[in-house]
Order: C-alpha cells, then sequence, then structure tokens
C-alpha cells in the first residue's frame, strides 16, 4: 500500500487443545522455525517466538495489509498441520479456539521480546492461567471466565 506507514505490534498468545504439554522440548526449535517461516511468507515481521509445552507466545510486528486473525488463523492451522504430519502426537494435534492479543509501544519491544525469550524461568514463579489473567487485567481486557482458555488446574 503506497503511501501507508505504520508502527503496529502484537504479542500474541494461544494454546494447545485442552491444555495439554504435547510440544516436547526437542521439537521447540522447529516449531519456531514453521512459525518464522509461516509468518515471514505472509509478510509480516517476527520479533520474537517461545512455545512452552502448552501454549506459545509470538510478538509481531503487523502490516496493516493483513488481519491479525487472518495472520494467527494461518499460524495455527499451519504449525497444526504440520505437527500432525510429523506425528508428534497421536492423533490430531489441535491448538485451542482463540488467542490473547496485545499491542505495544515501540519503546517495550525489547522488554517483550525478552519476556518471551524467557518464559521457562517466567512460570518457574507463574503457572499460565496467573500469566494469563495478569496479561488481560494489565490491559484492562473485558473478559467472561467462560470464554477462556480450558485450564491446568
Amino acid at each position: 500500500m503506497a503511501n501507508t506507514y505504520s508502527q503496529i505490534y502484537i504479542h500474541v498468545v494461544f494454546t494447545v487443545q485442552g491444555r495439554i504439554n504435547l510440544i516436547p522440548k526437542q521439537h521447540r526449535e522447529e516449531l519456531h522455525k514453521i512459525i518464522t517461516g509461516i509468518i515471514s511468507n505472509r509478510n509480516q515481521k517476527l520479533i520474537s517466538v517461545f512455545a512452552m509445552p502448552d501454549h506459545v507466545h509470538i510478538l509481531i510486528g503487523l502490516k496493516p495489509s493483513m488481519a491479525l486473525s487472518d495472520l494467527i488463523r494461518d499460524i495455527k492451522s499451519g504449525s497444526s498441520k504440520y505437527i500432525t504430519e510429523k506425528k508428534w502426537v497421536k492423533g490430531k494435534f489441535s491448538w485451542q479456539e482463540g488467542h490473547g492479543s496485545f499491542s505495544h509501544s515501540r519503546s517495550q519491544i525489547n522488554q517483550v521480546a525478552n519476556y518471551i525469550l524467557n518464559q521457562e524461568e517466567h512460570h518457574r514463579k507463574k503457572t499460565f492461567k496467573e500469566e494469563y489473567l495478569d496479561m488481560l487485567n494489565k490491559f484492562e481486557v473485558e473478559y467472561d471466565e467462560k470464554f477462556l482458555f480450558k485450564w491446568i488446574e
């Protein structure tokens, strides 16, 4: 789009169907590469990605030529198909419906990228549910608990 200038940074979070630990550590880098490729092939900018066994954090520089929901749909469907074809799990792999997305300013990008890359350390102190609810509350996102992810308690 000529004469279109933007600076849109989005932190995206989504989780494995059933919140089961299905992303083994030995496949993490491979999943990161798949997600990177999907984002790059959609002409968007990946800033940071980290997959925990049951959820994923991604920081994206989003161009206004693509709807965020379309990009997330492509990431989830492409990575699900890849994981299923590679037989990382028995049966068909899928992500839970929905996602969290949170916008950030340019001045916050390094901090958010580091937060994403340090997920393992972060989750030694806080559960994913605590983390996600903290994010929703910090960003003052109104939500209905019945429509949140299914949690492992």
